[in-house]
């Protein structure tokens, strides 16, 4: 199958306007995303009116379970394309999380030729002499280069590659057309690469925090389960420090090892359900300890990745400084972290 069959024409709404992802306001996405800087994001993409459209629909009784392997597909493979790293993902019944590092300094590096390789394996021709007179057409256009050379770590147009292709696909396959996913996607800014963490781990969780899943290794469609299936046919991945499924690293991630991952997210499940069988408060994972974690601090700075952050995710110190460069005043999440750091340590 072709990475992407819509043909390479003028731009969405998604990378086109910059519109802020918060209700009512109009504020530019780019001073949430700073373009051609590097950053780490979680970003959340919804069905269309919440449907199920990627699961078991319980209204139409129709069962659109077997997109979610497509879906995953789709992100593991830009995730080998752009200039990103992709850390984790989870795709529900009706919507679908990913956790993520822009690093377009790698992209600053590619040559001429890498980046037309690239950009024409995101937008390919049906035709071998057509693409053939595409890439000698692109290489002899610096301004076209520099142009895909900057799309390809834009935040933007890697949710418009993921959404606007599996939109088109789902359609095609339902013989519809119009939304199939609601507006833009939203984003939460993380500020630092320990803030990266936390919503791996609660994006990890979500079918376990949905009720459909008892364990990690039960979690379908989530990349923890896909760490945990690396490691069952290859032990020595277990204590491989850990990294993107798809992509390049970050630089300064916290340093833990493929297995500690995946015991610290069980384990952080298990708080979330008290009367759970199996739940050991008292043993608490090694990788806590190790990482100067406190489990009470760690445990409610997960749950509040959905709830108490909004736009950003960080330290009080972070976010207020995040607060400044938008030119705001408030941003909500900052009384949240306040009360970790104060009451939690």
């Amino acid at each position: 199958m072709e990475l992407f069959l819509q043909p390479e024409r003028q731009m969405t709404t998604d990378a086109r306007r910059d519109g802020s992802d918060d209700p009512g306001m109009t504020q530019p996405r780019a001073l949430l995303v700073p373009p051609r800087q590097a950053g780490h994001y979680h970003c959340v993409t919804r069905c269309v009116r919440r449907a199920w459209l990627c699961g078991h629909d319980p209204l139409t009784g129709l069962d659109h379970s077997a997109r979610k392997e497509t879906i995953e597909a789709r992100i593991l493979a830009l995730g080998n394309i752009f200039s990103i790293g992709v850390y984790s993902y989870a795709v529900m019944s009706n919507d679908l999380h990913v956790v993520l590092s822009l690093l377009p300094d790698n992209a600053n590096q590619w040559l001429p030729e890498e980046v037309v390789e690239r950009w024409l394996r995101l937008f390919p021709s049906r035709k071998k002499q057509r693409i053939q007179e595409r890439r000698a057409a692109m290489l002899v256009d610096p301004d076209r280069i520099a142009e895909c050379r900057e799309r390809l770590s834009n935040l933007s147009w890697f949710m418009r590659c993921l959404n606007e292709h599996l939109a088109k696909t789902f359609n095609e396959a339902d013989k519809c057309t119009g939304r199939f996913w609601e507006g833009r996607f939203k984003c939460q800014a993380l500020l630092s690469e320990k803030s990266l963490l936390a919503p791996m781990a609660y994006v990890d969780l979500n079918p376990i925090r949905a009720r459909i899943a008892q364990n990690v290794t039960g979690s379908k469609h989530t990349s923890v389960k896909q760490r945990s299936d690396a490691i069952a046919n290859n032990r020595d991945l277990a204590e491989m420090t850990i990294k993107p499924l798809a992509g390049f690293i970050a630089s300064s991630f916290p340093k833990l090892t493929e297995a500690e991952y995946i015991e610290l997210v069980d384990w952080t499940g298990r708080q979330w359900h008290p009367n759970k069988p199996g739940k050991s408060a008292d043993t608490e994972p090694p990788a806590l300890r190790r990482l100067g974690l406190d489990p009470t601090h760690w445990t409610h700075k997960v749950k509040g990745v959905g709830s108490a952050y909004w736009r950003v995710i960080g330290t009080v110190e972070e976010i207020l400084d995040k607060a400044v460069q938008m030119k705001q005043k408030w941003v909500k999440g900052i009384k949240f972290a306040r009360w970790l750091e104060q009451k939690l340590g």
